[in-house]
This record gives C-alpha cells, structure tokens and sequence, in this order.
C-alpha cells in the first residue's frame, strides 16, 4: 500500500500527578465536555480517536495513568512502544510542577529515546488560585527544548491544539521523513527532486502557539 493511502497509529501517553486533570483533558478532547468530579483514574484507561493529518487517516491510541504513587509502577510497562507523552501539572499546585522532573526520570528510564514530549499547565482559568507563573513553566519547558502550553479542560482553552500539535509532532518525525526518502527514490529515475518537496510534506504546528500558548 502507498504511504499515501495508509493508515497510521501513534501511541500517546497522559502523564502527570493524580488530579491535575488528565482525565479531564481528554474527556473535554474526545467528547466536548467536562465534569468538575471526575473520578482519579485507576491504573490505566484507554481512549481511540481517529482524525487525518496531511491526507493520512491516523488513530491516536491515548493511554491515560493514573499518577498516584501506588500505580506509578503500573505504568511502566506501557511506556514501551510510545511515540508521544503529555506530562500534565495543575497551575493552582505547585507540588504538581515541581514532580515533573520526576516523571522526566521515569519517561529516561522507560520511554524510547526520541520520544515527542509535551508539558501542559492545565487549569489556566483560575487565575485567583495561581501558583505557578506561565513564564516559569515557559522556561523550564525551553531549557528542556519541549512544546509548551497551558490549558483549561474546564473552558476548553487550547485542548484541541494540544492533541494537533502532539500528532503533528510524531507524523513529523516518524512518518514525513520516510515519505519524502520514498519520494526522492521514485524521482531519481524521470526527475530531480523538487525543491519544494519538503514543504508538500511536513505538517506545521502553529509556532506561536507550540512554545508560547498563552491562557486567558
């Protein structure tokens, strides 16, 4: 089958302390809607959702953990075969912020080297219960050379575009370049490779918004 006509799966995993919203983040995606007492998450959920990217049909399977400590080891097993990680913290905790160095451990020590991360400040919209400033997740997220947004499952602020982005960022490096080295193959026989070939293929995120999203 062409690269053209395939269908794609990208493995995504929710990361991130127990009730920062996770689950919240991806009901709101999967669903468009939101519930303010939604249980924890036990060991491990499963979501699928299809959508197209750049012509191709490509199913996100979305692994959502549960981030209590006692579950943790759980998890460990389904970081194998991951092509992206969404590591959550709550804007209004601090402690939620200041754990993700440990989860990064986790995602070096399970995850495949390369893997697509993403840091999300979820629960923008409560401005009044603030403890972590959109700059100081903004640069911690730069000096690890990370995507970076803050979100709100509750309004729905950049839930979609978190989702976008992350698939954009697997097909980029997964799947565009082995389109554009099959393409330059069959075009070694009639024509030379055009120029312009590269920008046919790659999606583009929006970079405003992959490094400096902003809520509210």
């Amino acid at each position: 089958m062409e690269d053209s006509k395939r269908k794609y799966t990208f493995k995504i995993l929710m990361l991130g302390d127990s009730g920062v919203g996770k689950t919240c983040l991806l009901q709101r995606f999967l669903e468009n809607r939101y519930t303010d007492n939604s249980e924890s998450t036990v060991g491990i959920d499963f979501r699928l959702h299809t959508h197209k990217l750049s012509g191709h049909l490509v199913d996100l399977q979305l692994w959502d953990t549960a981030g209590e400590e006692r579950f943790r080891s759980v998890g460990t097993t389904y970081y194998r075969g991951a092509h992206g990680i969404i590591l959550v913290y709550d804007t209004t905790k601090r402690e939620t912020f200041n754990n993700i160095d440990s989860w990064l451990l986790d995602i070096q020590r399970h995850a495949a080297e390369g893997v697509n991360i993403m840091i999300v400040g979820n629960k923008c919209d409560a401005l009044g219960q603030r403890q972590v400033s959109q700059q100081t997740a903004a640069v911690f997220a730069a000096q690890l050379h990370v995507p970076f947004f803050e979100a709100s499952a509750k309004s729905d602020l950049n839930v979609q575009d978190i989702f976008t982005n992350m698939s954009v960022m697997i097909y980029n490096r997964l799947i565009a370049p082995r389109i554009l080295d099959s393409m330059a193959d069959s075009s070694v026989v009639t024509t030379r490779t055009s120029p312009s070939l590269t920008s046919s293929v790659r999606v583009k995120a929006n970079p405003a918004k992959v490094q400096h999203s902003s809520c509210c």
